[in-house]
């Protein structure tokens, strides 16, 4: 499997744990002190480090830094987008699109050809 599949697949799995870490505490712990949804943010986010550590490594193999932190940017907000929706509830806005049209104009910048 080519090292930029593998980045990709390792990164949005460790986006998918890290989005659950840093949000879902807001409803599903809403009642329970900060600290109590502090160390359950913590045991996820776990798994979102032993995701991210390697794909950033296998990436870096082929990719330039800059072109690593725009993928994740890009993954981190594809993943963000559906779990808003979907499982806090958010509506869905116009201004999703348009800041995704924005995040294409980031990704043609940091990749396109020197």
């Amino acid at each position: 499997m080519p090292a930029t599949l593998q980045t990709l697949i390792l990164l949005t799995l460790s986006n998918v744990f890290m989005t659950f870490a840093w949000y879902a505490h807001l409803r599903d712990m809403n009642n329970q002190p900060w600290v109590i949804a502090a160390f359950a943010s913590w045991g996820i986010a776990l798994f979102e480090y032993l995701l991210q550590v390697p794909a950033n490594r296998i990436g870096y193999s082929v990719l330039s830094l800059p072109q690593l932190k725009i993928m994740q940017e890009v993954i981190a907000l594809s993943v963000f987008v559906p779990f808003a929706v979907f499982y806090m509830k958010v509506g869905l806005k116009w201004d999703f699109l348009w800041a995704a049209l924005c995040l294409v104009g980031a990704v043609y910048f940091m990749f396109r050809g020197n």
